[in-house]
């Protein structure tokens, strides 16, 4: 019809193996935009997509709904319960999906949301009639969904039984798969050598001088790490709080997988995909090059690897430490552990034979666990929806969270209190908080968050124009003096 199409997905990553596709079909009117990209070479696709021979088809991330599009027809959002599609820092503060549904009704484009592990807010607005529901019951191919074991990692850990970070089970699912000359994807969301170090006299933990947070261990350099502001430290040769004790590694990240994987399988060729080790496209194109020609026999990685990317000889994906996935004071978390299990599982077995799933847990009764064994994501969303309707959070809710920062935790703490104050004269049990966020120090800076709660129904526009005249009040009294405020809308 001579119209163009966006297609949106929510990691750079996930560009390469898709662009391959695409242009076996289009050639070379498919035109790629991420912020990866030089600046010289964004400049030049926006003179393009403004100027008389514009790109057909754009495949892109969150900022390519920014682009002008003269005749859009289609909109296709991958994987649209990704997180990454949620602008955080710096503002605008923006869900790519949701401004990629705006975008495509004010160019009457149709509109395709993608994905196994739907959002629960695109779920509600399907089963209630606002979007279309198409749903596959089968793998293409017909190829079957792979095995999924749970090994409980306590039990082995009691035994003495762990061979590093594997149980026996992983250990002899990973020796089979690779005899047989097949491919191994092992999953652990922590990045460095070990995520925290502590005391074994004392028990403290090595945090960070500016960020309220623990230091990752880096043994290939032999420094601390913050994954916030970025500062570096040496290891300290004694403990600092106790003056005696001797610091040791806790909850291992992709670094000593690796160095556990060339000890235990010292003939397999191994390579680690995180944000340490890909620094740039060419790296990391190569890197999954050389891992579909099979050239690579095991893929260590963080949620990069559990993404949308495909390689038909992998019969093996290993979950290191499943726990780690759900223990967060976020009405989201269980929702998040559920995603990510099923995303990274998905990658195994996807042609020919039957793959496998090994979930190392140390809690074997938690409910998320339970259920991503049905495979039931309509029950899944069934039981934990109707706890979120009943403490009025999304989808059967909007958020607004008020972010307050300032480098004197007294100071920011009666900013908030009185904020959270004058609020509640009107808003009553909407508001919620104040309270301190999981690192609720960053960069010097202290922060304090308070949760507006919109029910459906409420006049959103009025309730905007009602917080910003408080913050503007509170910033010219004496105790809000100094004070920065945030914003953030449909915060995830």
């Amino acid at each position: 019809q001579g119209k163009q199409v966006l297609y949106l997905l929510p990691e750079i990553a996930l560009t390469v193996q898709i662009v391959k596709r695409l242009r076996r079909v289009f050639g070379d009117q498919v035109g790629v935009y991420h912020s990866g990209m030089a600046d010289s070479a964004r400049a030049e696709m926006w003179r393009k997509q403004n100027g008389t021979n514009p790109y057909p088809v754009v495949l892109g991330v969150r900022s390519s709904v920014f682009l002008p599009y003269q005749r859009l027809g289609l909109v296709i959002v991958d994987e649209e319960h990704e997180s990454s599609y949620k602008q955080k820092e710096p503002a605008p503060r923006y869900n790519g999906r949701d401004a990629a549904i705006m975008l495509g009704k004010m160019s009457g484009a149709k509109i395709l949301l993608g994905s196994a592990t739907p959002s629960f807010e695109s779920y509600q607005n399907a089963l209630s009639g606002k979007y279309g529901f198409v749903q596959l019951t089968t793998r293409y191919g017909e190829v079957m969904m792979p095995e999924l074991l749970f090994v409980d990692m306590k039990e082995y850990r009691r035994k003495k039984m762990m061979k590093g970070c594997f149980t026996p089970v992983l250990y002899e699912e990973m020796k089979r798969v690779l005899e047989n000359g097949m491919q191994v994807i092992l999953f652990q969301n922590r990045r460095g050598y070990s995520t925290y170090l502590q005391c074994d006299r004392c028990g403290s933990i090595l945090k960070c001088k500016h960020c309220d947070v623990s230091m990752t261990y880096y043994r290939y350099r032999n420094t601390l790490n913050c994954h916030y502001c970025g500062s570096l430290r040496a290891v300290p040769a004694v403990c600092q709080d106790c003056g005696q004790g001797h610091y040791v590694n806790r909850t291992p990240g992709t670094e000593r997988i690796e160095e556990d994987v060339k000890q235990y399988f010292p003939e397999a060729r191994v390579a680690r995909m995180d944000l340490d080790v890909i620094s740039n496209k060419a790296k990391f194109r190569a890197l999954i090059d050389d891992f579909e020609s099979g050239n690579l026999d095991v893929l260590i990685g963080t949620q990069m690897v559990s993404k949308g990317l495909d390689f038909e000889r992998v019969k093996l994906v290993g979950v290191m430490d499943a726990d780690s996935l759900v223990g967060f004071p976020d009405f989201r978390a269980e929702e998040r552990a559920y995603d990510m299990l099923m995303q990274v599982s998905g990658r195994s077995g996807r042609k020919g034979e039957r793959g496998k799933v090994v979930i190392q847990v140390v809690d074997r009764q938690n409910r998320v666990y339970q259920l991503v064994g049905k495979e039931d994501y309509h029950g899944f969303y069934t039981l934990l929806s109707r706890e979120r309707e009943m403490f009025n959070y999304p989808p059967f809710s909007r958020l607004i969270q008020i972010e307050l920062r300032h480098v004197d935790e007294v100071v920011l703490r009666n900013a908030a209190n009185e904020l959270a104050r004058q609020m509640r004269e009107r808003l009553e049990r909407r508001v919620c908080g104040p309270a301190e966020p999981d690192v609720s120090r960053v960069r010097k800076m202290y922060r304090i968050q308070i949760l507006i709660k919109a029910e459906q129904g409420l006049s959103l526009s009025k309730l905007k124009i009602f917080l910003k005249q408080k913050c503007d009040e509170l910033a010219k009294t004496p105790v809000g003096k100094g004070v920065r405020v945030y914003f953030d809308v449909d915060p995830l």
